[in-house]
């Protein structure tokens, strides 16, 4: 009989690419996983890994039973989520990442106060800037920006009309002045961060029904726009933000908006899951709260 557990050490294996990540993961020893991957051998009748003292590679029958691996953890941890219940049992680990700075100052109270509504259930945040590869890292949904192009995922909208907004400091803008034009923020101080690994400095506009490109420059950069958001506040430059980042910061004067006539480049935010996976009770409930909290948010755009 082949066992749960062990099936799900040969997904995470395959994924981690070693018995030894798979077992750290697993808070097991490597020889643990590898007598896991042994028994569902035995059981298949086949062999799913080719190993070699330097090198652990999915043998073609591995290939090709890893999907059917996959489908059927998925369904059973489905039919458990139903079983617990839909509202008041919610219970088991929701792994969720999502964007440093949206995730630090905009979600963070709101998921907070959705795992207190659910004392059994058990939350783990990661917030980062770089993309999840939600396949190989164990997270069961992801929170991003822009449009989810993959036909492996689900996006489910949380904010489709989410735009990003200029925003400079009033101390910035007393000491350098007030861009009027998007040409003109090339003689200006922006604030650059990593978005998908490179530099964001070719800020993008719609105009006249077509995308334009402005390329810009600053002397101050990070890998963590949250960063951005906070130099902008304290007069270093111009930031060119997601309004949901900049809301709170625009409403308390901290920040102003530049050019609002300027629509700025679309930025819908999703909250994205593996296929099926958004029918697990926490997820479906989780969307819901945060597409009403998120609602509230656009609802401030400036116009």
């Amino acid at each position: 009989m082949i066992r749960f557990d062990d099936l799900a050490l040969f997904v995470r294996t395959a994924a981690l690419g070693s018995f030894s990540n798979a077992a750290r993961e697993a808070d097991l020893l490597p020889g643990q996983v590898s007598a896991a991957i042994q028994r569902l051998e035995r059981e298949l009748d086949i062999r799913l890994f080719a190993r070699s003292t330097r090198s652990l590679r999915l043998t073609a029958q591995g290939e090709e039973y890893l999907p059917y691996a996959k489908q059927a953890l998925v369904t059973l941890q489905e039919g458990r989520e139903r079983l617990r219940g839909e509202a008041d049992s919610l219970q088991g680990l929701l792994q969720i990442t999502a964007p440093s700075d949206l995730g630090r100052n905009v979600l963070l109270p709101w998921i907070t106060a959705f795992r207190e509504a659910h004392p059994k259930l058990s939350v783990r945040l990661f917030l980062s800037d770089q993309l999840t590869d939600m396949f190989r890292d164990p997270v069961e949904i992801a929170i991003r920006y822009g449009r989810a192009d993959n036909a492996s995922y689900v996006a489910l909208p949380l904010a489709s009309d989410n735009r990003r907004v200029l925003v400079a400091s009033p101390a910035y803008l007393q000491r350098h002045g007030r861009p009027r034009t998007l040409n003109e923020l090339a003689a200006h101080h922006c604030l650059l961060y990593l978005v998908g690994g490179r530099i964001y400095d070719k800020w993008v506009f719609p105009v006249a029904g077509e995308l334009r490109q402005v390329a810009v420059a600053g002397s101050l950069v990070c890998d963590d726009a949250d960063v951005a958001r906070r130099w902008a506040i304290e007069g270093q430059g111009i930031a060119y933000k997601s309004w949901l980042d900049v809301c709170a910061d625009v409403r308390a004067g901290r920040l102003e908006v530049l050019m609002p006539g300027q629509p700025g480049e679309a930025a819908p935010l999703n909250l994205i899951c593996t296929h099926r996976k958004q029918f697990f009770p926490a997820i479906r409930q989780l969307h819901e709260v945060l597409k009403e909290r998120v609602s509230g948010l656009t609802a401030l755009f400036p116009t």
